[in-house]
C-alpha cells in the first residue's frame, strides 16, 4: 500500500509524530497495539521498518511516532519527508494488543515505547470504566515524556486509568516518580497477581521488568511484552 504524509511534527528532542493517508485502499482496519511496516528505497536497496500505530484506526489515516536513530536508515529518511511524500506500507502486523476479555492492566513503557499504549488507552478508555489502567512511563528528562499532556487529561477524564510518569534524571524541579520503572512495579501492582502486565520498550528494561515480575509470582501469561531493539 501507498502512503502519503499529512503531517510531522516534533513532539520532543528528535521524536516526531507522522500522520499518514493511504492511497489506494478505502478502510485501514487493525488492533490497538499493533505495528505497520514501511519501506523506502535508500542508497539502492530496500529498507523496512516496524513501527506501532501511535493512535486508533481512523478510516485510512493512521499515526506513528518515532525517534531518529543516529546510525540509521529509515528514520532519517522518514524525519526528513514532507507532506505530500509517499512511502510503502504492510500491515497491520502484530499481537501485542490488550488480551480479551479486558483485565486490570499495568503498562510499562521508556521511551517511544509509550506509542501503542497511547493507541490502546485512547481506544480501550472511551469505553471502559469497569478495569483499571495503571501507566508507568520512565524517560530520562522530563522533556521526554511524550503525549504528556495527553495522559494527564485522561487521568482528568477517566478515574479508571493511572499516570506515573518516572524520571531518571531529574532536575531539583521535579517532584513526582524518580529511578526507573522497574522500581515502582509493585506499588502499581501491590498483593495482586491476577493483574496483566504489559511492557514495551528496549530489550534490556523488557528482559529485566519480565523477570522482576516472574520471580515475584507472576504467570508468564499475564506479562505480554513488545521490544524496540
Amino acid at each position: 500500500m501507498t502512503a502519503r504524509l499529512l503531517e510531522s511534527r516534533e513532539i520532543a528532542p528528535e521524536v516526531r509524530h507522522l500522520v499518514f493517508q493511504l492511497e489506494d485502499t478505502e478502510c485501514l482496519a487493525f488492533v490497538p497495539g499493533q505495528f505497520a511496516s514501511l519501506t523506502a528505497d535508500i542508497d539502492g536497496s530496500p529498507i523496512t521498518r516496524a513501527y506501532s500505530f501511535a493512535a486508533p484506526a481512523e478510516g485510512i489515516r493512521f499515526e506513528l511516532c518515532l525517534n531518529r536513530v543516529a546510525e540509521g536508515k529509515l528514520s532519517p529518511y522518514l524525519f526528513g519527508m514532507r507532506p505530500g511524500d509517499q512511502i510503502q506500507m504492510t500491515g497491520p502486523w502484530g499481537g501485542f494488543i490488550f488480551r480479551q476479555p479486558v483485565e486490570d492492566s499495568i503498562l510499562v513503557a521508556t521511551g517511544t515505547g509509550i506509542v501503542p499504549f497511547r493507541a490502546m488507552l485512547l481506544d480501550q478508555l472511551v469505553r471502559d470504566s469497569g478495569h483499571q489502567f495503571t501507566l508507568i512511563f520512565g524517560v530520562r528528562y522530563e522533556r521526554g515524556l511524550l503525549y504528556r499532556e495527553e495522559f494527564e487529561q485522561l487521568t482528568r477524564d477517566h478515574a479508571n486509568f493511572h499516570f506515573w510518569p518516572t524520571l531518571s534524571r531529574p532536575d531539583a524541579s521535579w517532584t513526582g516518580r524518580t529511578g526507573h520503572v522497574q522500581a515502582h512495579l509493585f506499588q502499581a501492582t501491590g498483593e495482586r497477581r491476577d493483574i496483566n502486565v504489559f511492557i514495551c520498550g528496549l530489550k534490556a528494561m523488557v528482559d529485566d521488568v519480565r523477570a522482576i515480575l516472574k520471580s515475584n509470582g507472576f504467570d508468564r501469561k499475564r506479562i505480554i511484552c513488545e521490544k524496540y531493539d
